[in-house]
């Protein structure tokens, strides 16, 4: 039988000859999930738009050109899921399940949808495994997330790298994106249009550029951790030191930031040379500014426990 129809751009079947390969690697980190105690969380492939606006934030390259949204019947305004961490965080307030534990560790292995331009190793629908743990703010967690996922990249025979870096929070950081602002003033005219597009609206994206132009012009820009303040430089301090101690290399790289605006404290990201010019394998970082925008859009009470 043929057909005209062919699948949308940016899309792909998984074929009978590939689902086994997929089932081995789901079980492999399921098998790594269970050991480690967290617990799996699936949530609706849609959800309201304002979740992702509120949660990931508004200029973001994700929720300003990236996300399928569209109007239901009911003209309620739907967007396809781009990211995880804002549904999970919706179902964790939503359902109480921090009534439940104290803390609660989820993951997830489930499609995500942007509409970005297709190439080798990014597409419209994608496929990503996470984790949250949720319920106290403690460095401890940032590094049973990374050692998780060195187990299980570890497992599957993956060759990576570990780059780590801290951004600082919601007090520190507006410090160091003013003095990043002020550095780049001074190199304005030398920067993609791109990038002077991205200092008036997400202004630390400038440093994860990889235009030439940009990483030219960049090179004596500030350090963030000349900015931290001493709660989020002994975060940072304590993760690195745990890390070391579990054996677990990394390289602690000054311009590594996030993309989404809900990231505090410390980032990091495994990058795979085996993959071309899309290196990374997975990336993430604290998320309680999430949680503050969630909880503050919707009345609802917010306990994190400090360590």
């Amino acid at each position: 039988m043929t057909t005209k129809f062919q699948s949308v751009k940016g899309t792909k079947d998984l074929l009978p000859s590939d689902s086994g390969r997929w089932r081995f690697i789901e079980n492999r980190i399921r098998t790594i999930m269970d050991r480690f105690g967290y617990d799996e969380i699936r949530t609706p492939l849609f959800e309201e738009t304002a979740l992702f606006a509120r949660g990931i934030g508004e200029e973001t390259d994700i929720v300003g050109k990236e996300m399928y949204t569209f109007l239901d019947k009911g003209k309620t305004s739907l967007t396809l899921r781009p990211e995880m961490t804002a549904s999970v965080v919706r179902s964790y307030i939503q359902h109480h399940l921090g009534e439940q534990e104290s803390i609660t560790k989820l993951y997830y292995i489930a499609p995500m949808f942007r509409q970005e331009r297709p190439q080798a190793g990014r597409l419209r629908q994608f496929h990503q495994f996470g984790m949250e743990s949720i319920g106290q703010s403690n460095p401890l967690c940032d590094t049973e997330i990374i050692a998780m996922a060195t187990a299980i990249y570890s497992d599957l025979n993956i060759p990576f790298e570990i780059r780590l870096n801290s951004v600082g929070d919601e007090f520190c950081r507006p410090h160091y994106r003013d003095a990043l602002i002020s550095f780049l003033r001074t190199v304005f005219e030398k920067l993609s249009p791109d990038s002077q597009k991205r200092c008036e609206t997400n202004v630390l994206r400038v440093l994860d550029s990889k235009d030439e132009r940009d990483c030219e012009a960049t090179q004596n820009a500030p350090k963030i951790s000349e900015y931290l303040c001493e709660n989020c430089h002994a975060h940072f301090e304590s993760v690195k030191q745990s890390l070391t101690a579990l054996n677990i290399a990394f390289i602690v790289d000054h311009r590594l930031v996030r993309g989404l605006d809900y990231y505090t404290k410390t980032a990091f990201e495994f990058i795979s040379n085996n993959l071309g010019a899309q290196d990374a394998l997975g990336a993430a970082g604290d998320m309680i500014l999430l949680f503050k925008s969630l909880v503050e859009s919707r009345h609802l009470p917010l306990v994190l426990q400090p360590v």
